[in-house]
């Protein structure tokens, strides 16, 4: 009877351990894309600041800063933008991934059960035949 229950609890544990290694290797990938997203932005924000700030620090009159003022405001627009969109990317990769662990989670849980079915079906069929063998 305890080979049942072992078997059962060394079954278990194993699929729970597959279901977690998947979901740690789907995480790892969503932070390794959105990690990477977020550098190639922040990368693109900072050379188009250094390049503002360049041409504005060689304003010498009130006349260049007029020409740098229309630059700069144009520069807060896009970065704005450009974060607005990356969040978005980032929201999205974050729901995929989350919908891939919960199928993956459903999958272990399906999986389990019909594990524990199928055992307790099997010990339940040889101990009504114990049952009825000891009866006769």
């Amino acid at each position: 009877m305890s080979e049942y229950f072992n078997t059962q609890a060394l079954s278990l544990s194993k699929s729970f351990a597959d279901a977690a290694f998947k979901a740690n290797t789907l995480a790892l990938e969503s932070l390794e894309r959105i990690t990477s997203l977020q550098f190639k932005t922040l990368e693109n924000n900072v050379t188009a600041a250094a390049s503002f700030f360049s041409e504005a620090a060689e304003a010498r009159d009130f006349d260049d800063l007029k020409t740098v003022w229309p630059k700069g405001v144009n520069l807060v627009k896009e970065t704005a933008e450009k974060l607005y969109a990356n969040s978005q990317e980032v929201f999205g990769i974050s729901v995929k991934t989350g919908e891939a662990l919960g199928q993956l989670a459903k999958g272990s849980f399906e999986l389990a059960n019909d594990s524990i079915k199928k055992q307790t079906t099997e010990f339940t069929n040889k101990v009504n035949a114990a049952t009825k063998k000891a009866a006769k």
